[in-house]
């Protein structure tokens, strides 16, 4: 089984042991994952299917798309990187970073608000918002995660920013943010609707998803870490992560994909 690799604080880590090929001899190869937390479950999918089919290894960590980013521009030894946002990518092929004309967008992410509470939320969550029955509201911070981002432009569009201030929790990443909602730590809040959809989720709850027009889209951008620039599974995961196969299971949980 694969190390874990360990590399900073904050970072949520999950090894994922790869499944031995029938198909000949191993070639097996192994690399690690860099992955936006709000991919977390879709990552652990795709990851399960590729080694089911492969004779390669994945090791994948999770956090925020600032912290992951930040590590790996500091040395940090990732093969690949999933960002939730395109902009990190693309300042780490600029800078050397990444292996140039690797980057692509493998998911469009949405956000949605949501409160556990069925009854919580209406159809109009920007009447639910305005009304304020409601102690705390959690979002990621818009400084370390894209999906921060999209909730502070949905409230600056809905003209709530200011009012909301005083209320805002900030998670560190979109699961922590999930997670204070969950628990009850804000009534609701800003989170990926991948989480919301996720079988792993009973608790339902209410939850209105936000209109495309309120936000930027969150493009997710995948590329190639320099450092595995010569990595076969590296390679051979970023293909998959293209495959229709891939495509159908990151739709499956509420993203959009070009």
């Amino acid at each position: 089984m694969v190390g874990m690799v360990k590399w900073g604080l904050g970072v949520g880590l999950l090894t994922l042991a790869g499944v031995l090929s029938q198909n000949g001899p191993a070639q097996s190869e192994e690399a690690s994952l860099a992955v936006a937390a709000n991919f977390t479950e879709v990552i652990e999918v795709l990851v399960a299917d590729f080694e089911g089919s492969s004779d390669h290894e994945l090791t994948i960590v999770t956090g925020s798309t600032g912290q992951l980013y930040s590590q790996i521009a500091n040395g940090a030894p990732f093969d690949i990187f999933l960002a939730a946002d395109q902009e990190r990518p693309e300042r780490l092929e600029a800078e050397g970073g990444a292996v140039e004309g690797t980057r692509f967008t493998y998911a469009i992410g949405r956000i949605t608000l949501w409160s556990p509470d069925p009854a919580a939320i209406g159809d109009d969550g920007g009447d639910y918002l305005a009304n304020g029955s409601f102690r705390a509201l959690a979002m990621a911070n818009p400084d370390l995660a894209p999906y921060g981002v999209a909730a502070r432009e949905t409230l600056q569009a809905l003209d709530l920013w200011d009012a909301m201030k005083g209320r805002i929790v900030l998670g560190e990443n979109i699961g922590q943010t999930h997670a204070m909602v969950a628990t009850g730590n804000a009534e609701a809040g800003f989170v990926a609707l991948s989480y919301v959809l996720s079988p792993e989720n009973d608790q339902p709850g209410s939850r209105w998803d936000v209109p495309g027009d309120l936000y930027s889209p969150i493009r997710q951008d995948a590329v190639l870490v320099a450092r595995g620039r010569d990595n076969t599974a590296a390679r051979a995961f970023l293909d998959y992560m293209r495959s229709d196969a891939a495509h159908e299971t990151i739709r499956a949980y509420g993203y959009d994909v070009d």
